[in-house]
């Protein structure tokens, strides 16, 4: 490491005394408001205390009064458990008073027993482990690649979540795209939660294997300021790789009676050791004569204007034509891409299946490979649509989304604006088999908080649907098909969020029929079948699965004498079905037919496998037939 500081100026012995001061009054910080909370994590808060003492008056370039400046440093603290010692540098930097603090968990308070963007110097949420270090790297490309500024992004890692295999996503991701301004620090402190952690302090093994990912791999005693500033500077010279900083620390460092101890693990002080030892830790604290204030950043970083981001030309499809949802993704990425410039691309291996492929053709500068690493592929894009750099689509199977699921669902919690495109949905697909087949997806976005789900049938409506995510906030999912369907929507039909298209209906109809994407097309046919037959249905394309358009439904059930059937390619719980069933459920005089697919699918023909689980059209004229007996 010596021929890497060249040009490094060692901090005098009094900033040095004063970033040890630091960390003793986050260390004092974090036990009082974890004691006066009955809950908390102040040992792991203890261990990293002079990692973020360095890190903020000595490292970081941010502007305390304005945390989220785009020129600014970005941190992020994937061991979100420790948050109070987070909490507690922000009191050291003057943007936070002790009082605010003493909050901690309480109802209503900012400052919850895990990070979240609630709080404004916080870009993403923690606390489900293994996370943190994906969006960074997110953060770190859209610094290098997009913004192209000086702002450097930091990740402090608990050695316990080193186990995850998201951890080592993001580390083959960042390498592969020599993400050089990314500084992960690992808190190897020993102890886990209920056990030591399996590599204790053997801090080589954490050095070669982050080498063996294409890092820069430094060890580091994590409690010494003078061996932190190096290590820090050496990893800011560091260029064409990523550097991780193993930091060998002690788990409840200066704390009497716990320090390096199993079994203190998520507990607070008591209330009766707490005056003593407190008092232990401030005999540490000596006068340093000097005030550390941190440095502000290179302002460097061009605004962004992200809103209103419209379809360059409107769809151009033959009304009749077939073809699949997803051949039409790429187009419409590729329209909205012309008009907004920070439209950004992820997928996951899947390009040319899910037509990805076409964005990157037309704009490959905007296109990541995130390849087969679902969950790395999420916290990415949360990374990268942080203080809205970026508009940012993730694409792969619909089915493959379901190992992201964790980092979907905390992405709700950052209140991160991404969206989502699922190809391949359902039992449509065919012979791939049931691995391949998602039937869970919708049931799993609806869950998400403020999610919005999309279920386009045709490719005007795919086309309607980028452009509406591109302008939504929040999660946005939509689903795609393999198979091909009828375009059933002119160039100028109108789509919004929350709105059903009713397709089919007349005065005389008997039932409504609602379907959606391969089911829509069923419906479509089960209603000519119908009507040469004398019976009319009224169909309906919900659109929208989140929010439903329960006015429509409820008013064309109504006029079909409440009777109501529902068709998915979708298990049962949780899909249009569900979806519809909950929006009518204060509403009486309807009954609702719900037709899925149930049991466990298989290989076959697309329209071998709609007839055996009995959602075709033959099926739904049976079930209409039933109905008006």
């Amino acid at each position: 490491m010596s021929a890497c500081l060249d040009g490094y100026h060692s901090p005098g012995s009094s900033t040095l005394q004063e970033l040890n001061n630091i960390a003793n009054r986050i260390r004092i910080n974090s036990i009082l408001s974890t004691t006066k909370a009955k809950s908390g994590h102040p040992t792991s808060s203890s261990s990293c205390a002079e990692i973020l003492s360095v890190l903020f008056f000595r490292v970081m370039k941010y502007k305390v009064d304005v945390p989220k400046d785009p020129s600014a440093d970005r941190f992020v603290m994937s061991k979100g458990h420790a948050c109070p010692a987070l909490y507690a540098a922000w009191v050291e930097t003057g943007h936070l008073s002790e009082k605010d603090l003493m909050t901690l968990r309480e109802m209503n308070s900012l400052y919850e027993g895990h990070p979240t963007p609630k709080i404004d110097f916080i870009d993403v949420a923690t606390g489900s482990l293994g996370q943190g270090l994906g969006m960074a790297a997110g953060m770190a490309y859209i610094g290098k690649y997009v913004d192209k500024s000086n702002y450097r992004v930091y990740c402090l890692l608990g050695d316990g979540e080193m186990a995850e295999g998201s951890v080592w996503e993001a580390f083959a991701f960042a390498s592969h795209y020599k993400l050089d301004n990314l500084v992960a620090i690992i808190d190897v402190n020993r102890l886990g939660q209920s056990d030591p952690t399996s590599l204790g302090h053997n801090t080589d093994v954490y050095r070669k294997r982050a080498e063996a990912f294409g890092w820069n791999g430094i060890e580091v005693d994590g409690h010494s300021v003078s061996d932190l500033n190096k290590t820090f500077y050496v990893a800011e010279k560091c260029k064409g790789m990523p550097t991780c900083m193993i930091a060998k620390t002690f788990k409840g460092k200066n704390m009497d009676g716990q320090e390096d101890l199993m079994g203190f693990h998520g507990k607070p002080v008591s209330a009766a050791a707490t005056d003593s030892m407190i008092a232990r830790i401030r005999e540490l604290i000596k006068d340093s004569g000097v005030s550390l204030t941190p440095s502000p950043p290179v302002d460097d970083t061009q605004p962004t204007n992200i809103s209103n981001i419209k379809l360059s030309s409107p769809p151009d499809y033959k009304l009749g034509d077939k073809l699949a949802t997803r051949a039409a993704y790429g187009k419409a990425l590729s329209k909205i891409g012309k008009n907004c410039d920070r439209v950004y691309s992820l997928d996951g291996d899947m390009k040319n299946s899910t037509f990805a492929q076409d964005y990157k053709k037309a704009y490959p500068d905007r296109f990541i490979e995130c390849f087969i690493a679902e969950q790395n592929m999420v916290g990415a894009a949360i990374g990268m649509a942080c203080r809205d750099r970026a508009v940012v689509f993730v694409s792969t199977f619909a089915a493959f989304l379901c190992r992201a699921y964790d980092h979907i669902r905390m992405g709700a919690v950052c209140e991160t604006n991404i969206n989502f495109f699922g190809s391949h949905c359902g039992i449509s697909i065919g012979a791939d088999g049931p691995s391949q087949m998602a039937l869970e997806d919708l049931a799993m976005f609806r869950a998400v908080e403020s999610s919005t789900v999309f279920y386009p049938s045709d490719p005007v409506s795919l086309e309607r649907s980028v452009e509406l995510c591109a302008n939504t906030k929040g999660i946005c999912y939509m689903r795609g098909a393999r198979t091909a369907t009828p375009v059933v929507y002119t160039a100028d039909t109108k789509f919004e969020i929350g709105v059903a298209q009713v397709l089919r209906q007349t005065n005389a109809d008997k039932v409504t029929v609602i379907g959606g994407g391969v089911t829509l097309a069923e419906a479509l046919t089960a209603a000519d079948i119908l009507k040469g037959e004398g019976i009319g249905i009224t169909v309906i394309d919900l659109f929208t699965v989140k929010p439903v358009d329960k006015a429509t439904v409820v008013r064309c059930a109504q006029a079909t004498g409440g009777r109501l059937i529902t068709v998915e390619d979708h298990y049962p719980e949780g899909g249009i079905g569900s979806a519809v069933a909950e929006a009518i459920s204060d509403v009486t005089g309807i009954k609702q037919v719900r037709m899925a697919v149930r049991g466990l699918p298989y290989s076959g023909a697309p329209t071998e496998l709609l007839a055996a689980f009995e959602i075709d059209a033959q099926a739904i004229v049976r079930a209409v037939k039933a109905m008006i007996q």
